[in-house]
């Protein structure tokens, strides 16, 4: 999918809904039905949304509008895949203990 955005680091909820065509109070109940959507807010309270935000929506509208998943669908989607990244990095994590210890071993021999 590819949306018209101005080029800049944040967008507004009304430039967000005009990119995906969609209503903003669809943003804005994804927002509350979504944990991994946190846009962070301005001091006047307005949404500012970031490249990872948008890339999240496009995820969610892929799922939720073009591949018919309901949305419990869609939250286990992002439940599983976020055990599939924490479970990387638990790997990773002990992999880099293992190189660790295999070069102290090195240095040592």
């Amino acid at each position: 999918m590819i949306l018209k955005l101005p080029n800049r680091d944040h967008f507004t909820i009304g430039e967000v809904a005009k990119a995906f065509d969609v209503n903003t109070s669809l943003i804005r109940y994804w927002q509350s039905e979504f944990e991994i959507l946190n846009p962070k807010k301005d001091k006047r309270g307005q949404r500012r949304f970031e490249a990872k935000d948008i890339e999240n929506l496009k995820l969610i509208y892929s799922l939720v509008k073009e591949q018919g998943f309901t949305l419990e669908g869609a939250k286990d989607y992002f439940k599983k895949k976020l055990h599939k990244l924490e479970y990387k990095q638990e790997v990773i994590t002990k992999l880099e203990g293992i190189k660790e210890e295999l070069l102290k071993i090195k240095s040592e021999l």
